[in-house]
């Protein structure tokens, strides 16, 4: 069984690895992907793997925006730290999902679950995947954030970034004002345009037209600054650097 794992942080994959050939002796594992351009060329330029275990959330964006890129027909457990997501995201839709850290016995029930699909389940399984991606012109133009007793409705074109501390989301305004939204930065970036918004880390969500300027840091991360302050700041990793880079010049990575 070759196996394609979709993960951007290595202790982790690692120790996917391990579990998957302790608990399996046919695994092969056919490959390892860290970021959605990534993955996109590695399916691209491969044959179709049997399984694919998937992190919903990868430092350039949401997985599941690969799916507006290339054809995937093969079956996926997806992976997530964030319980409260993946029961929303996957009620209808998936095979299996596994919560980090990932343990032994729900990986070895998600592969039994795997292992006793029908062809059948399979294709409509396969059927139901691209409900999960957005449609290319399906991204959000305009929040309503509530204040009070009211909502206020906002176009995604004044806003400069969401911004995540302590599960606690915040939504950042060209007007320099801020407040709360009642959304993960998971649920946030899967409704946005890739070519307008990006995961920059782990605390924010940001605009391409909102950024200021972009300092070259002593250990080749990027230091971004926006057009508003924001309570921290935002630093874009070594290995997601370039792919910062090529969105803000051409708004893709």
């Amino acid at each position: 069984m070759k196996i394609l794992i979709v993960e951007d942080e290595t202790v982790a994959s690692e120790n996917l690895v391990a579990m998957l050939e302790e608990a399996d002796f046919r695994v092969e594992i056919a490959g390892i992907t860290e970021s959605i351009e990534q993955t996109v060329c590695w399916l691209q330029a491969n044959p179709s793997p049997d399984l694919i275990f998937m992190d919903i959330h990868l430092s350039d964006g949401a997985a599941f925006t690969i799916f507006n890129t290339v054809l995937i027909e093969t079956p996926i457990i997806f992976t997530t730290a964030y319980d409260e997501y993946a029961l929303e995201a996957f009620k209808v839709n998936s095979i299996d999902y596994l919560l980090k850290p990932i343990k032994a016995d729900d990986l070895k029930r998600a592969l039994d679950k795997f292992g006793k699909l029908t062809n059948a389940d399979l294709l409509q399984y396969l059927s139901q995947m691209m409900h999960l991606a957005p449609a290319p012109n399906s991204y959000r133009d305009k929040l309503l954030i509530p204040i009070k007793d009211k909502l206020l409705p906002v176009s995604i074109d004044n806003v400069s970034c969401f911004y995540t501390t302590d599960k606690n989301t915040r939504v950042y305004l060209k007007d320099g004002k801020y407040h709360p939204y009642n959304k993960t930065l998971e649920q946030v970036v899967i409704s946005l345009n890739p070519a307008r918004f990006i995961r920059a880390n782990k605390q924010f969500v940001i605009a391409r037209n909102s950024v200021k300027n972009i300092t070259v840091w002593f250990d080749s991360r990027l230091l971004v600054t926006l057009d508003v302050e924001v309570p921290e700041r935002i630093y874009v990793s070594k290995n997601k650097a370039a792919e910062f880079k090529l969105w803000m010049t051409k708004g893709r990575f």
